[in-house]
């Protein structure tokens, strides 16, 4: 039952050749969703300007994601194998080491936002729903732009 779906292959669109503009196509899904996730933090901050309706702190979530998705994506495949031809600063272990603290910082505020979204609407059940979704959104928006672009 492990490998039933082993031999399935979806049928192939013949009309679009895929191959060549894989790479073009997941840049411009990862740019779009990550524009996407700003602009709903920037609604929300616009929606509820004061510091009584939205809590500005709970924008570093958004900005620990973006840090985070910066980070991931400075670091090529090449330097994590040590298959390039200068060492670079620290070289391979380096390289390892700075993509782990990137993913950490990824998770980490994805796990804040969900965090803030549950406890936000536990505690709260009024307006505050719309911007704990919001910002739950955007760091999930965020983390799928960058699980795009890394293959």
């Amino acid at each position: 039952m492990a490998g039933f779906l082993d031999s399935f292959r979806w049928p192939e669109c013949e009309c679009i050749d895929w191959g060549e503009r894989r790479n073009a196509v997941a840049s411009i899904v990862s740019g779009v969703l990550f524009f996407t996730g700003w602009w709903i933090m920037i609604d929300a901050a616009v929606m509820y300007p004061s510091q009584e309706q939205m809590n500005h702190a709970f924008h570093t979530c958004g900005v620990f994601s973006t840090i985070a998705f910066f980070m991931i994506n400075a670091v090529s495949n090449g330097q994590v194998r040590g298959d390039t031809y200068g060492e670079g600063c620290l070289g391979r272990t380096g390289a390892r080491l700075w993509l782990f603290i990137g993913f950490m910082m990824m998770f980490g505020s994805l796990i804040a936002s969900i965090w803030i979204l549950f406890g936000g609407y536990v505690t709260f059940n009024d307006y505050t729903l719309y911007i704990n979704t919001e910002l739950f959104v955007t760091s999930m928006n965020i983390y799928i732009s960058f699980f795009r672009i890394c293959k």
